[in-house]
């Protein structure tokens, strides 16, 4: 285990307690308090390795179950408040995307992640959150100190090892149904943000990073993978985010799947738009995949709904 400057500990220790809270009709904001625990508690489980913060599924969800198990009043769980305004405490800065600006308080999660690069904290105190003794200390600090009434209970769900996230991942992959129930999140723009964000993720993995249609298979040393996660039947019309709802299809296959250029009928085969002007002396052409198989996810709760492909031929795809 890494050693610690003691003497950090105590500065620290000492600003976690003293946080700057604003005044609502339900007594001082919790957002602040909440939001580090769930900072913490990402370093904890190495989603967060480096100072380099960026908003993921994981953290807006981690974030959104944390306040809904330790705050017990009518606050808002928004996750973009203490985002921002923990820049006041002095060792939380935001580091925008080049050409972008974050000097007030965004509210959509969606814009202060396009606008936002990374957020950090003061270097001594992410060397001091990487130590296990120290991270526990503060975890613990916040704890007793803003959720004296709610933390045994909180711990003890987290320590059974269930997790919002977790049963929202298994909703998404149609799978068996989800038991965890403290957190009923409303349909509010960050519970979208996570939704899509796990979809955009679960469907290259059940496809095992694989295009459904050209059996391309690319993965990037950081495992990034070229593979992209199509819906079916966009989100905006179908309201539908699991991967039966997705199949996961190269840039250029997404694209044309997007514009209606190809779809899939009834027996799972590729059918190509006859009006397409396509070369098919190039080895790029689309026409080569017509009739083709679609590659399926492995297990079969993960395939794709024929009324989903139903819908595409209908309504999107060019005759």
């Amino acid at each position: 285990m890494p050693l610690f400057d003691q003497t950090q500990l105590a500065v620290y220790t000492r600003k976690f307690t003293k946080l700057k809270q604003g005044g609502t009709p339900y007594g001082k904001a919790p957002h602040k308090p909440v939001f580090l625990i769930t900072l913490l508690e990402l370093i904890e489980k190495r989603l967060i390795t480096e100072n380099r913060v960026t908003i993921t599924p994981e953290l807006v969800a981690t974030f959104k179950e944390n306040f809904s198990l330790l705050v017990p009043t009518a606050h808002k769980d928004d996750f973009t408040q203490p985002f921002f305004y923990m820049q006041s405490e002095g060792f939380w800065f935001l580091k925008p995307m080049a050409g972008a600006t974050i000097d007030s308080h965004i509210k959509s999660v969606h814009v202060l992640s396009e606008r936002l690069d990374y957020a950090y904290f003061a270097d001594d105190l992410f060397m001091l959150l990487t130590n296990d003794y120290a991270r526990l200390y503060l975890k613990n600090t916040l704890l007793d100190h803003y959720f004296a009434d709610t933390k045994a209970e909180f711990l003890r769900i987290k320590n059974a090892g269930r997790s919002y996230l977790l049963d929202l991942e298994t909703y998404l992959l149609n799978e068996k149904e989800a038991t965890y129930t403290p957190l009923q999140p409303t349909d509010d723009e960050e519970t979208r943000f996570v939704r899509g964000g796990l979809f955009k993720k679960l469907v290259p993995k059940v496809y095992d990073f694989t295009c459904a249609i050209s059996g391309m298979k690319v993965i990037a040393v950081d495992g990034s993978s070229l593979v992209e996660a199509c819906h079916i039947v966009p989100i905006s019309v179908s309201g539908d985010d699991k991967v039966t709802n997705g199949i996961a299809l190269c840039p250029n296959l997404h694209t044309a799947f997007d514009k209606g250029m190809i779809s899939v009928y009834e027996r799972l085969r590729v059918v190509v738009s006859p009006s397409l002007a396509d070369n098919v002396a190039s080895p790029y052409n689309l026409k080569q995949f017509h009739g083709q198989p679609l590659r399926l996810p492995f297990g079969e709760v993960h395939y794709p709904k024929l009324e989903s492909f139903r819908w595409h031929m209908r309504e999107r795809f060019k005759e």
